[in-house]
């Protein structure tokens, strides 16, 4: 089992049709992982536009197939392909085509299974292993962001912006809290620009954060408060893992954060967070339907879970709009055990420990 489920494919999909549509339908978990691979993209696929030369921006700020309505956003800048970018950078995502803007970056470990190891770092695979692989982690730079209140509307069926969530403060509440607007960006999903506007993004705490300062580049400086709000936050904002892994041109990728312990009933419990991305690279129109978790807790229990789509969506990914984003949360009476998704026949495992580390 063991060989099994380490085996790679983090999504594996079943070829059906109907009359009317052309849908693969996809039977995923909920802990899937994979990423875009580390490229330069010049493009915002949102809206089309190019990001890599000076250019008047006109965003469309209604990502509806017809109708849109454009309105200036500001200048693009040119994309960094080495560096990062600093606090205050005003931005586009270049898959959900939402205005934000840089609070911090985070460092994460990447472990990118569409990547190939070199000979000399492969080891032999052990009888019965089907294809797995180790992988090693690079650096790879995350941004800590704040989401422009304008578009959440607009980006909410293909992306949650009340994904970061909050343990209550009392040791004795389950209780989450979250913040509306926040969400980690990968570096090659930045499109820069720039803004003459004093307040270019809005969100509540927007100005509790930053200040305009016209005299730096970018003109956004952080407050005293944003640094306070990072320090007491840190152990549960933290960026650690990233995994990643494309199957059948189905890219997904998984980014655990350990919440924190709770005392219920006289029994510790851990929490965890976590974030998964959904993106169809093919042509061929794919649409989520059903989820399939096995969830084993070092205390000894096992739990199956199993339903329809995530998060009470059964989302469509197309060439228009190929991305899903969503969060979710999961408890262990341990304070490390082992999330198992079954797709056709292929498990994969995914181990969550105290500290959120994940390996696979």
């Amino acid at each position: 089992m063991a060989a099994c489920a380490l085996r790679r494919g983090l999504l594996s999909g079943v070829s059906k049709y109907s009359r009317k549509h052309s849908h693969r339908i996809l039977s995923v978990t909920d802990i899937n992982s994979s990423f875009e691979v580390y490229k330069p993209r010049l493009q915002c696929r949102a809206c089309g536009l190019l990001g890599g030369v000076q250019q008047k921006r006109f965003m469309s700020s209604r990502n509806r197939p017809e109708g849109k309505i454009l309105e200036p956003v500001g200048v693009f800048e040119a994309v960094k392909q080495h560096g990062k970018y600093e606090t205050g950078q005003l931005f586009l995502h270049s898959v959900f085509g939402y205005r934000g803007i840089v609070l911090f970056p985070w460092h994460a470990r990447l472990y990118d299974r569409d990547i190939t190891p070199p000979v000399s770092d492969s080891k032999p695979e052990p009888p019965g292993a089907h294809g797995s692989k180790e992988v090693k982690g690079k650096t790879h730079t995350y941004y800590q962001v704040l989401i422009d209140t304008r578009d959440c509307p607009h980006i909410s069926q293909r992306s949650q912006t009340e994904a970061v969530t909050f343990l209550a403060n009392h040791d004795d509440s389950r209780a989450l809290y979250a913040i509306p607007g926040l969400d980690y960006v990968s570096h090659e999903d930045i499109l820069p620009y720039n803004s003459a506007e004093q307040v270019p993004i809005q969100h509540e705490l927007f100005e509790r954060f930053l200040m305009y300062n016209p005299a730096k580049s970018p003109p956004f400086t952080p407050r005293d408060t944003l640094k306070a709000w990072q320090e007491k936050n840190h152990p549960w904002l933290e960026l650690s893992d990233v995994h990643r892994e494309t199957t059948e041109n189905i890219r997904v990728t998984v980014i655990p954060f350990y919440m924190g312990m709770r005392e219920a009933q006289n029994s510790h419990v851990y929490w965890w967070r976590y974030c998964i991305r959904l993106e169809n690279l093919g042509s061929e129109v794919v649409q989520l339907r059903e989820r399939h978790w096995r969830i084993f807790s070092l205390s000894g229990t096992l739990e199956t879970v199993r339903g329809r789509g995530v998060v009470g969506r059964e989302p469509v990914l197309s060439k228009e709009q190929p991305a899903f984003q969503y969060s979710s949360h999961v408890s262990l009476q341990a304070p490390s055990g082992h999330m198992w998704r079954f797709a056709a026949c292929i498990p994969v495992l995914l181990s969550l420990y105290q500290q959120g580390n994940v390996s696979y």
